[in-house]
């Protein structure tokens, strides 16, 4: 029988705190779906992580927290290669080679690097402009076709894009030119409940603003009530006259699986009270049976260790087999 090759697909998280109902929805969701329609390769961003300053001891919590979420949403390890970032060499070591084709000024124009300069004005460090060329180091080791990318990572997808193509063009062909996937998924992007002209994001100074997958029922009921709507009082979907209502709507759109135009009749006649607790209500549903896994998966830290001693090995094996012929394409002596 003739063996079907499914194109390749590079995704990761930064294990650098809590993960919002955003990440989930907008990442490990889909993560779940594109495992079986692609050879997929995800990992936990450790290194990437460590551009902002890191507790060494919550980076090693976080790291396993989030290898333990991604098998309890329903990422499989036999269906994928699923790895941290750090247990693969080849990442760092690529990076050093695409720095050498790589422009300063592509780096400093970098809009995520000025925002979080700005964030971080004591700590602005060369690994953090240096971070789009570890992300194209990321993609193009495992020769990903596919990335999946929101609206903030579609910037330094064009530089690793721009960097294939420089690399092949002075070396030969070596590497695949990624090409973005774009989620269709209305789901997403998912606004801040506090402030719905923001995306969702642990980071916001308003904890009401975010839901994160650890969240427990009477928190998730309590965030939900208060998530700002509008004066009116109609459940419909108007993202431009109403973002509060529609994006509320879209995450129960999301959790519910119905379409945009149900959740609407769901809550025809009915005021935001009960809106906004249906729409929580929802949510911790779905959120309960992944918090269960996850903690009983955190006990099973052999179990766990296996699969990413595992996932690494894999990715090893397919970046190591990119690096070697990168290295012989710049020159670099081998001794065969």
């Amino acid at each position: 029988m003739e063996e079907i090759h499914k194109s390749k697909l590079f995704s990761a998280i930064q294990p650098s705190g809590a993960v919002t109902i955003g990440n989930y929805i907008g990442a490990i969701k889909n993560w779940v779906r594109l495992q079986d329609e692609y050879e997929c390769f995800f990992a936990a961003a450790d290194l990437h992580a460590i551009t902002v300053k890191q507790e060494a001891a919550q980076l090693r919590k976080n790291t396993f927290d989030l290898m333990a979420l991604f098998v309890a949403c329903g990422v499989d390890p036999e269906k994928c290669v699923l790895f941290v970032q750090s247990h693969v060499s080849a990442h760092c070591e690529l990076t050093w080679v695409l720095n050498t084709i790589t422009y300063p000024g592509e780096l400093s124009r970098m809009t995520q690097f000025k925002d979080k300069s700005a964030r971080h004005a004591e700590n602005v460090n060369m690994g953090l402009m240096d971070y789009p060329v570890l992300m194209a180091a990321d993609i193009l080791l495992y020769q990903a076709a596919l990335v999946p990318v929101g609206a903030d990572q579609k910037q330094h997808l064009e530089l690793s894009r721009d960097l294939a193509m420089r690399f092949n063009n002075r070396y030969g062909e070596t590497f695949t030119v990624p090409e973005p996937y774009i989620l269709k998924d209305s789901g997403a992007r998912i606004m801040s409940l506090a402030d719905p002209s923001k995306k969702m994001s642990k980071s916001d100074e308003n904890p009401n603003g975010f839901i994160t997958m650890s969240d427990d029922r009477d928190t998730i009921l309590r965030k939900f009530k208060r998530a700002v709507t509008d004066s009116d009082s109609q459940v419909r979907y108007a993202p431009e006259e109403k973002p509060g209502v529609s994006n509320l709507l879209t995450i129960y759109h999301v959790f519910t699986g119905k379409s945009i135009a149900d959740c609407e009749k769901d809550f025809a006649g009915k005021g935001y009270g009960d809106f906004k607790l249906a729409v929580g209500e929802t949510v911790a549903d779905a959120l309960a049976p992944i918090q269960q896994e996850k903690a009983r998966l955190l006990k099973e830290k052999d179990y766990m260790n296996d699969i990413l001693k595992q996932g690494a090995e894999n990715a090893f094996r397919t970046a190591r087999r990119t690096l070697s012929k990168v290295y012989r394409k710049v020159g670099f002596y081998s001794g065969e």
